[in-house]
């Protein structure tokens, strides 16, 4: 009797043991390849290397390195490629990492255009894109899947907050100077139904293509057009180019139209100068010298980067940890089950509070309104802000009521 007890003892033991160490196995036995594999695919040469380039990339390490210390049995390698802002060659990577590489999930995507391209080759190739570089907010409206995310910021939350402001300051009349590509027309287009749902007008807009030099001409017609704004709906080396323009011609001076930059940059900042850059308004979905946590994590950045992060940077960290959170959580890396827990888990981090993911693939979160200090406010290197209003997400973000995503349920 006994021996027969011992017996059964120690089958149930072995059996035990055996499950408890497939349980223990189990997010590394469900994925393909025993890898998760993240492909960084940013703009590492052209008009938005400060935005995304390297910074991305290390920022994407970071939250790959502080994962796998924590789950040490969860493998997780990470690839990056330049697509120097050409949705072509950006495509052309994103089908080799998805048909050769295995790569499960591509991210930062600066860019709109780059963001279109990849974004419908994920839905193609059931993989998951994040998107927290591209601004344009039909990547989560018309233009929707259920693969894909769009994380820090769009052209809604950034054209609505900024526009508001503005107007209270009795900015009513605006004049745009645009990039002439997706990005550009969807902020334009965004910015100009807050500004008329407000009372004001646009009286014109002049459209520059990507990489222009001398933004003189463009100036002249918004300042001929007697708008008490001139909105910079550009970015990256556009918008430094352009701010710089204005400074020569006059426009920054007291008297002049009011410049209001629709997506602005620490490195726009640090390169622009505070002289020239100093009062300038808008809104942002990160600043490194908000709160401790904030800075914390940016002094982080700053030991690798040797710049201070920039909002994309923290969110592609951000990002990056959620999607490998939701992994872990899900015990797959298969795409489905991974978005659908992604909707699930809510973001709480130095990034953002209370961050959740949509049904339409907007992550909604608090934006910030913020003003560029003057060279005599500023006391320490990159201190540049002065954080003026917090806006709340459901506030700064479209309403799902007003969404054209086609999975949104209404």
């Amino acid at each position: 009797m006994w021996k027969r007890g011992k017996a059964v003892l120690l089958a149930s033991c072995t059996a035990l043991a055996a499950l408890l160490s497939a349980s223990a196995n189990a997010s590394q036995a469900q994925l393909s390849d025993g890898v998760v594999k993240i492909g960084v695919l940013t703009d590492m040469s052209s008009i938005y290397s400060t935005l995304g380039g390297r910074g991305a990339v290390q920022a994407v390490k970071m939250a790959a390195d502080d994962f796998m210390k924590e789950n040490p049995d969860i493998k997780v390698e990470v690839v990056y490629a330049d697509h120097q802002s050409k949705a072509d060659i950006a495509a052309s990577k994103a089908r080799e990492w998805f048909d050769r590489d295995n790569v499960d999930m591509v991210t930062d995507l600066t860019n709109s255009s780059v963001a279109f391209a990849v974004i419908d080759l994920a839905r193609q190739r059931n993989k998951i894109a994040i998107a927290t570089g591209p601004a344009s907010s039909e990547i989560t409206n018309s233009k929707c899947t259920p693969v894909s995310v769009q994380y820090v910021y769009d052209t809604y939350a950034l054209g609505r907050t900024t526009a508001r402001e503005m107007m209270r300051q009795g900015g009513k009349t605006w004049y745009f100077v645009a990039a002439d590509y997706a990005f550009g027309k969807a902020l334009v287009g965004d910015a100009s139904n807050a500004i008329k749902s407000e009372g004001g007008s646009v009286l014109g807009t002049a459209w520059a293509p990507m990489h222009t030099a001398d933004f003189s001409t463009y100036l002249m017609q918004a300042q001929s057009s007697g708008a008490k704004v001139v909105g910079l709906a550009n970015a990256g080396g556009d918008f430094v180019n352009a701010m710089k323009a204005a400074q020569q011609f006059g426009l920054t001076r007291t008297g002049g139209p009011q410049m209001a930059g629709l997506l602005v940059f620490l490195a726009d900042v640090h390169a622009i100068g505070l002289q020239a850059a100093q009062g300038l308004e808008f809104s942002t979905a990160f600043y490194w010298d908000r709160d401790e946590e904030t800075r914390k994590w940016s002094k982080r950045f700053l030991e690798s980067a040797k710049r201070m992060p920039e909002q994309t940077d923290a969110g592609d960290y951000s990002s990056t940890l959620h999607y490998l959170r939701a992994v872990k959580a899900a015990g797959t890396d298969e795409t489905g089950v991974v978005m659908k827990k992604m909707r699930e888990l809510p973001v709480n981090d130095f990034f953002a509070s209370n961050g959740r993911i949509r049904e339409d693939g907007l992550m909604v979160h608090d934006m910030y309104l913020v003003e560029v200090k003057k060279p005599s406010e500023s006391k320490y290197p990159w201190d540049y802000y002065t954080v003026k209003a917090v806006i709340p997400g459901e506030k700064a973000f479209r309403p799902l009521a007003e969404s054209a995503c086609t999975l949104v349920k209404k």
